[in-house]
């Protein structure tokens, strides 16, 4: 070992360690670093100054500190080709092209682990800020995202002890609306077909049909099947519903997929049931007869997103927020009681 071999450089101070002898969050210290609006002038200074005395430098290569705006946003959902997916892209993409920025879209497949892999290729792209539809409720992305001081916004499913802005719709008060509407129409055995209970929306409309159910004071047991389904599962459960002294009369759907599985078994089963579906879908009013549903409006969430997005690109330093958008039933005539030949 030669003697110079111990002398290493001072290591470079980080971010982290400017934040917290200037007393402020990483995301201020970005801004200033990158000459972002929204830090009172005061504040700029004090981290300047520190900057200047530390000898803090640009990581040039690294894409946690970046050499001004890419006017680029990014939007990752569960899966592109729901057209639920589509219709939140499509109102994300209008609120980002009215800020003149550029939008990348991507799936995660369902899968958290793709999510992070995603979010990881958007930070390398230098993307401003993220809209996530989340794959689950356990954090998943890199710890670089808030390094960076990269918004993000979690849409339609929250995350557990994220510090980010969240934008959900109202799923008790959707469920209420539904299961009210059968109940006024005269049913009082209603189902619900739900979604895979791994995800949070899918329990969430779980629990507030069996709050509403218990809350007007329906039948006991509530039947309650959840998936993920497919044919056979949806078709084996309005069998067993529909047997017996007291069959379920209506049910509800816990999203857009279901409701296609629905209508597909009762027409293969010719079962007539009264039917509300939870989230919209495209040729309802087409079905026979036309299928009432629970309008969450995937284009408004998205939009609000991104506005909320935005806001913080252009300095909203305000804790993080949750946002539950309301939902309204469009009636459509599937709920009342089929005639009867």
């Amino acid at each position: 070992m030669t003697p110079t071999s111990d002398h290493r450089p001072p290591a470079r101070p980080t971010m982290a360690e400017i934040a917290a002898e200037a007393h402020v969050s990483v995301k201020t210290v970005s801004r200033v670093v990158n000459h972002h609006p929204g830090v009172r002038p005061d504040t700029a200074e004090r981290v300047r100054e520190i900057i200047r005395r530390t000898g803090f430098r640009r990581a040039g290569g690294l894409a946690t500190i970046r050499e001004g705006r890419t006017f680029t946003i990014g939007l990752v959902v569960e899966e592109l080709a729901n057209p639920f997916y589509s219709q939140i892209a499509a109102g994300v993409e209008r609120e980002a092209r009215m800020h003149r920025y550029h939008l990348i879209t991507a799936s995660a497949e369902n899968s958290p682990n793709r999510e992070r892999a995603v979010v990881q290729a958007l930070l390398a792209r230098r993307v401003d800020g993220v809209v996530v539809v989340p794959a689950g409720e356990a954090p998943v992305a890199d710890p670089s995202l808030e390094a960076a001081g990269t918004p993000i916004v979690h849409l339609d499913r929250p995350v557990r002890g994220a510090h980010c802005d969240t934008v959900l719709s109202d799923n008790l008060g959707g469920m209420r609306s539904a299961v009210e509407h059968l109940v006024a129409h005269g049913h009082r055995r209603i189902g619900f077909l739900g979604d895979d209970p791994e995800f949070w929306t899918a329990r969430q409309r779980r629990e507030s049909f069996l709050a509403t159910h218990g809350s007007i004071g329906l039948p006991s047991p509530a039947p309650v099947v959840m998936g993920p389904h497919g044919p056979e599962s949806v078709r084996a459960a309005l069998a067993a519903w529909t047997e017996g002294p007291e069959p379920v009369t209506a049910l509800v759907t816990g999203n857009n997929r279901v409701t296609v599985l629905t209508l597909v078994a009762l027409r293969d089963l010719g079962i007539a049931l009264s039917l509300v579906a939870y989230d919209d879908f495209e040729l309802a009013e087409l079905v026979d007869p036309p299928v009432t549903a629970v309008h969450l409006d995937p284009a408004a969430m998205g939009e609000k997103a991104a506005q909320v997005l935005f806001a913080r690109l252009l300095g909203d330093e305000s804790p993080p927020r949750t946002i539950v958008l309301p939902t309204r039933l469009v009636v459509r005539g599937s709920g009342r009681r089929p005639a009867r030949a």
